[in-house]
C-alpha cells in the first residue's frame, strides 16, 4: 500500500468524520442521494434536505412512485434542479428497467440518467466492495495540491490526468475507508480556504506545500463576465392567495412552482387579461434584487398585482395559494424570499 493511502486510512480512523446520517450503510439509494445532494453543496445545507427526504420517500420505490412536483418540493431551496430531476427519472428507470435494484457494476450504474462517473464510483465503492476511484471536489483539491497539478481540474486533459493518478493511487484493501478519508481530508483539513496544513496527514510529502503553492493550487477556474439577464415578475394577489404557475421541465427552475413571468413589451394589466384571464386593480413594483446563478447573473423586477376579477376564462396554469402553503410548496429559493418580503 501507498504511503499516501496509508496515511490516509490511519487519519480516516482516528480523525475521520464517521456519524454523518449518510454513512454507515451500505443502501445504495441512501449512498445515491447523498451523493447527489452534495454535489455543489456544503454538508452542513444538506443534512436537513438529505433527513426530510428520506423520511418523506425512504426507498428508491417511493421515490420513483412519488409525483414530480412531491420531489420538487423536497428539493426546493438546495439549488441546481436538474438533479432532483434526473434524480426522480433515474429512480423510474431502476424500477422499469432493473427490478427496482441498482446495478453493481459501477459501469452499469454510470449509464443510469444523471450519474455521473464519480458517483457511480463511489456508489460501487461504498455499497458493492467494488475498487475504483472517485473524484468529487474535495479530492481533486487534495490530489492537485498532494501531487503539484497546475491547471484548471474541470478541463478535460486535467481531468483525464486526475482520473489516472486517482486509479493508481489507490490501495488493495480498505478502499471505502480510502475513498472516505479523501473526502474528509479535503472537506476539513485540505479546505479551498485558509487549509490546515500543520495537522495534515499528508503535509511533509504535498509538493503544494514543499513548495509553497497551496494558495495557487487547484489552479482556479478562468475568469469570465457572466452574462446580465432581466425579468419582471408578476406577483398576483387576491383574497390572501398568490397566484404561482408550474415551469417548463426543462431550463430555468425547470418543474417549479414561480410566480408569473411578464413578456418583454406587454404591460400587466393587458397581459393578466389576454393570457391569463384576470382583471387588474392597483399594480405596484417591489423592490427589484439579483441572484446568481453558475452561468448568469438575474435581475428580478417584482410586480404587486391587486387581482379584483376572473374574466371566466381558464386561467393558464395557474395555482392560488395562501400564504400557510407557501412554505411546503415547491418554490425555488429566490421566489420565496421575494414572497416572504412582500407584506
Amino acid at each position: 500500500m501507498s504511503e499516501f493511502a496509508n496515511r490516509l486510512i490511519a487519519w480516516q480512523r482516528r480523525h475521520g468524520r464517521h456519524d454523518l446520517p449518510w454513512q454507515n450503510t451500505q443502501d445504495p439509494y441512501r449512498v445515491w442521494l447523498s451523493e447527489v445532494m452534495l454535489q455543489q453543496t456544503q454538508v452542513a445545507t444538506v443534512i436537513p434536505y438529505y433527513e426530510r427526504f428520506l423520511a418523506r420517500l425512504p426507498t428508491l420505490s417511493c421515490l420513483a412512485a412519488a409525483p414530480t412536483e412531491e420531489v420538487m418540493a423536497l428539493w426546493s431551496g438546495l439549488g441546481y434542479y436538474a438533479r432532483a430531476r434526473h434524480l426522480h427519472q433515474c429512480a423510474q428507470v431502476i424500477v422499469t428497467e432493473h427490478g427496482g435494484e441498482f446495478p453493481r457494476e459501477p459501469e452499469a450504474i454510470a449509464r443510469l440518467p444523471g450519474i455521473g462517473r464519480s458517483t457511480a464510483n463511489a456508489i460501487a465503492a461504498f455499497c458493492f466492495g467494488a475498487r475504483v476511484p472517485i473524484l468529487d471536489g474535495n479530492v481533486k483539491r487534495v490530489l492537485c495540491r498532494f501531487l503539484g497539478i497546475e491547471g484548471f481540474p474541470g478541463t478535460p486533459a486535467i481531468e483525464r490526468r486526475l482520473w489516472q493518478d486517482a486509479a493508481a493511487l489507490l490501495p488493495e484493501r480498505d478502499v471505502a475507508t480510502y475513498l472516505q478519508a479523501q473526502m474528509d481530508l479535503g472537506a476539513t483539513i485540505c479546505t479551498r480556504s485558509q487549509p490546515r496544513c500543520a495537522i495534515c496527514p499528508l503535509a511533509d510529502l504535498c509538493v503544494a506545500q514543499r513548495e509553497g503553492r497551496t494558495a495557487g493550487l487547484p489552479t482556479p477556474r478562468p475568469k469570465r463576465n457572466l452574462p446580465e439577464k432581466a425579468v419582471t415578475l408578476l406577483i398576483l394577489q387576491k383574497d390572501g392567495r398568490i397566484a404561482l404557475e408550474q415551469r417548463p421541465p426543462a431550463g430555468l427552475w425547470g418543474g417549479l412552482l414561480s410566480l408569473p413571468e411578464l413578456p418583454e413589451d406587454r404591460e400587466p394589466a393587458d397581459h393578466a387579461r389576454d393570457a391569463l384571464g384576470l382583471q387588474l386593480g392597483a399594480v405596484s413594483p417591489a423592490p427589484t434584487f439579483a441572484h446568481g446563478f453558475t452561468h448568469f447573473r438575474l435581475h428580478i423586477q417584482p410586480l404587486v398585482c391587486d387581482v379584483v376579477a376572473h374574466r371566466g376564462v381558464a386561467e393558464a396554469g395557474l395555482r392560488w395559494l395562501g400564504r400557510a402553503e407557501l412554505p411546503q410548496a415547491a418554490l425555488p429559493a429566490p421566489i420565496r424570499k421575494l414572497l416572504s418580503a412582500i407584506p
